[in-house]
C-alpha cells in the first residue's frame, strides 16, 4: 500500500472500541452464497480471516462450523477481537504478508479488507496459501443507495470528502472471480447509525471536530425521517469468489 492508505488503514485501532460496537454485521444468507459460489461447505473447513478487524466476519464464520483463524495488523483492533473470540486463533500479520502455511487453506475471506491490500503481492499470497480448489472470497457490505435517503446522504459524505477521494476498490486480475449480491436491513438507534460512519477510515482521519460536526447535521436530517429515533438501514453485500 502507499502511504496513505496505509496510515488510513492503522486509523481503525485508535477507535477499535467504537468500530466494534457499532458496524453492521452480515446476514445469514450472505454465508450461504459463499458456499454456493466456493462449491463446499464451510463446516469443517479450514478458513483463514484476513484483515479480521474485531472479528465481526471471524466470529460468523466459526459459528458455521469452520475452522477458523484471523489475520489482523492492527493492535487496538487485535485487543477488541481477543475480547470478543478469545477462543479463536489471531495471529498478527497481513494479506501482502500472510504469516500462513502453504497449501493449508480451503477459504481464505477478506471481509472489508482487500481493498487495504496491494494486489501485487496479496494475489500470490492468497495463491500460496489456498489449497487446489481453494476459495478466495471478498466481499463489501454497502448501504443501498436505491434508498432515497440513504442516497442522498451518500451524496453529502461524497461532497465532504471530495478532496480526498473515495477509496478505489476493484477486483484482482487474473482470477476468475463469480460476484453475487445480498440484500439485508437492520433496525438500530439513530445514534447507533451515526457512530457507524464515525468508525470509518475517512472521519477517523478528518478528526473528532469536523466529524461531530457533520453527524450532528446528520442527525437534524433524519430525525424528522425517523421521530422515534430508530433507523432502517439497508445493505447490499457485494461477495466476489475465485476458486483456486
Amino acid at each position: 500500500m502507499t502511504s496513505t492508505p496505509r496510515i488510513r488503514a492503522r486509523s481503525f485501532d485508535a477507535a477499535a472500541p467504537l468500530y466494534s460496537a457499532n458496524r453492521p454485521g452480515y446476514p445469514e444468507e450472505l454465508f450461504d452464497a459463499l458456499e454456493v459460489l466456493a462449491g463446499r461447505p464451510l463446516r469443517g473447513a479450514r478458513v483463514a480471516d484476513v484483515g479480521a478487524g474485531t472479528g465481526i466476519a471471524t466470529g460468523r464464520l466459526s459459528a458455521r462450523g469452520a475452522d477458523v483463524v484471523a489475520v489482523e495488523p492492527g493492535d487496538g483492533m487485535a485487543v477488541e477481537f481477543r475480547r470478543a473470540h478469545p477462543r479463536i486463533p489471531l495471529v498478527r500479520g497481513d494479506g501482502d504478508r500472510l504469516p500462513l502455511v502453504t497449501s493449508g487453506f480451503d477459504f481464505l475471506t477478506y471481509a472489508q479488507a482487500w481493498h487495504w491490500t496491494d494486489p501485487a503481492r496479496s494475489v500470490p499470497e492468497a495463491r500460496r496459501v489456498l489449497r487446489p480448489g481453494g476459495a478466495l472470497a471478498l466481499w463489501w457490505n454497502d448501504m443501498d443507495a436505491t434508498v432515497p435517503w440513504i442516497a442522498e446522504q451518500d451524496e453529502r459524505i461524497r461532497e465532504l470528502f471530495r478532496a480526498t477521494g473515495a477509496t478505489f476498490r476493484a477486483l484482482p486480475v487474473g482470477l476468475a472471480f463469480t460476484t453475487r449480491e445480498v440484500r439485508w436491513s437492520r433496525r438500530i438507534p439513530l445514534d447507533v447509525h451515526l457512530a457507524n460512519h464515525a468508525s470509518h477510515s475517512a472521519f477517523l482521519m478528518l478528526g473528532p471536530a469536523g466529524t461531530r460536526e457533520f453527524l450532528d447535521e446528520e442527525r437534524a436530517r433524519l430525525m424528522p425521517l425517523f421521530p422515534d429515533g430508530t433507523v432502517e438501514e439497508q445493505y447490499v453485500v457485494s461477495l466476489s469468489v475465485a476458486v483456486a
